[in-house]
């Protein structure tokens, strides 16, 4: 059972890190060095090192106060591409506890594909909705949604991974139940 729920932390984890690379970097280094929610083995333990968690925290607030400034919002997520799934690559990696139970490459892999999948349909579908729709009004507070649910789905994972397990497999049958709808809708327009 282990093994699973460190792999639900892996997945939750990834996902928050598409919607902001430092929070669950973040929020890991911080359970992990001072509570016993987490162990992170060698070398992920190096995230618990207190200038890795000044880094992280600095890091944070640049990412907050980018993403809520028009124009500078979207430079950030240019910049994000790159580092939002190698964020969910490590995160995924060093709570799946890939040196032990996971082939690195697996787990990494997995981080990657699952942060950069949060990341693109962020990037490439919500956020220019919300800019068309709004004239730019509503990306201040989307962002700031997304940075509240990446932190409360950061520590879901860490806390209550089976929770994040459910939250996941709702929210993929959401997606493919919306993309059935509007497949068919095309159809009988057609």
């Amino acid at each position: 059972m282990d093994l699973l729920t460190g792999i639900f932390s892996a997945f939750g984890l990834s996902a928050s890190a598409g919607l902001n690379a430092y929070i669950p970097l973040l929020v890991l280094a911080l359970l992990a060095r001072f509570t016993d929610l987490i162990h992170l083995s060698s070398p992920w333990d190096t995230l618990t090192n207190g200038w890795v968690i000044g880094l992280l925290g600095v890091l944070s607030l640049v990412e907050f106060f980018a993403d809520k400034v028009p124009a500078v919002n979207h430079a950030n997520d240019i910049i994000q591409t790159f580092v939002r799934p190698v964020a969910g690559a490590i995160v995924f990696a060093a709570s799946a506890k890939v040196l032990t139970d996971i082939h690195p490459v697996i787990s990494i892999a997995a981080g990657l594909l699952v942060a950069g999948g949060v990341h693109a349909v962020k990037a490439a579908a919500v956020r220019p909705a919300v800019t068309a729709t709004t004239g730019g009004a509503g990306n201040v507070p989307v962002s700031i949604m997304e940075d509240v649910v990446s932190t409360i789905l950061s520590i879901l994972a860490v806390v209550i991974p089976v929770l994040i397990a459910m939250v996941i497999i709702l929210f993929t049958a959401w997606v493919i139940w919306i993309l059935w709808r509007r497949a068919n809708r095309m159809r009988m327009a057609a």
